[in-house]
């Protein structure tokens, strides 16, 4: 009887160590398999309550049409693995665009988009994109003008810019420094969006261009403002209002929205295509000493060391392996330095850096480096 009892506790016991070990590993499998972390977008409809924005072929308004394509864009989007999504306005009100861009800035989000509607005095047509830049020609700047505008319609706006005058060419001057570093990331996600509409929608691609809007130039992430097509054509401003037309558009902006999010993810995966590790003694290379690098990033993308690339981070050197790139920080023989780099690498947002040691052009383990 006792020995039936026995048993039976033994038996309780295994199982109970079995559920722990098996609820710990679930517990712990995404910080092994890398787990994405959240990638925050903010959506910005245009304009909204007393600002009307555009207003077009039989009085169709850009408030309307660019709110309805922002939520069925983050509809989308929230569908998406790991990504939040932030509106500055989910119904018809007025918002500063000073305040659109401290919502992004607060939420420290990954990415700010614009969505606007575009008119012409002709039946112009066709979808553009836009990143912050100064005005290239006259057109640019009579373009962003007309988005600045709605500051006049803010209360203390005066205050709020510090006397900058949407009228002025020259004020335009210095809101495209603080957005420099982002420009290339901004400009990627443009292209994408851009080719889009054109290979999916057969839309009339007017490109990617630069100009001062105000509204990017209040964020401090990548920040794109998309001009949809023109509400003053007549075929385009009722394919814009239509729901068909809104919907279309929704999905060619969603499909370069997550295209561009997996690539920055492939881009700060750490562990893709990890170099093989030696296993043998490092006695064959015994006249070499050991050097450490910090792994910051790899992936399919192969992409300029520039330090805006990177936040601000100098001193990158990238490793082709294979179809991959590895992207590592420093080299030094100073372990204690090591840490000193990956400590830098994390605060800069590189969460997932790691220590890589080599000899030679040889990756070897961390433990017989050390030793």
């Amino acid at each position: 009887m006792n020995l039936l009892h026995s048993s039976k506790i033994n038996h309780k016991i295994k199982q109970i160590v079995f559920l722990l070990i098996f609820f710990q590993t679930i517990c712990f499998l995404p910080a092994i398999s890398g787990q994405e972390k959240i990638f925050t977008v903010v959506l910005d409809a245009g304009h909204g309550g007393k600002d009307p924005g555009k207003v077009g072929y039989k009085k169709y308004k850009e408030k309307d049409i660019a709110l309805d394509i922002v939520l069925r864009v983050g509809k989308i989007l929230e569908k998406g693995r790991n990504i939040e999504v932030i509106y500055t306005r989910k119904k018809d009100v007025f918002i500063d665009l000073w305040e659109r861009g401290r919502i992004a800035n607060r939420a420290d989000a990954d990415l700010f988009v614009s969505v606007h509607c575009n008119a012409h005095n002709s039946q112009a047509s066709g979808s553009e994109t836009w990143v912050l830049g100064l005005h290239a020609n006259k057109r640019n700047f009579e373009v962003a003008k007309a988005e600045n505008e709605v500051i006049l319609l803010e209360e203390n706006y005066q205050e709020k810019y510090k006397g900058f005058n949407p009228n002025s060419p020259e004020s335009m001057i210095g809101l495209t420094l603080e957005q420099e570093e982002n420009l290339d990331e901004s400009i990627l996600l443009a292209s994408s969006i851009q080719k889009y509409f054109k290979s999916k929608l057969k839309r009339t691609d007017r490109g990617v261009k630069q100009a001062g809007f105000v509204v990017l130039h209040q964020t401090y992430m990548p920040s794109i403002l998309i001009e949809t097509g023109f509400l003053t054509n007549k075929k385009e401003g009722a394919y814009l209002y239509s729901k068909k037309g809104k919907s279309e558009m929704a999905s060619a902006i969603s499909g370069a929205m997550l295209n561009y999010i997996d690539g920055i993810r492939l881009n700060t995966v750490s562990e893709v295509a990890t170099l093989p590790v030696s296993t043998n003694n490092i006695s064959k290379s015994h006249e070499e000493k050991p050097y450490f690098k910090i792994q910051i990033a790899s992936g399919k993308t192969k992409i300029s060391t520039a330090s805006y690339n990177f936040k601000g981070l100098k001193n990158i050197e990238r490793v082709p392996v294979g179809s991959y790139y590895k992207y590592y920080l420093g080299n030094t023989e100073s372990y204690d330095e090591a840490k000193s780099l990956l400590k830098k690498a994390k605060k800069a947002g590189y969460k997932s850096s790691f220590i890589a040691a080599f000899v030679g052009n040889e990756r070897i383990s961390l433990a017989d480096a050390i030793k």
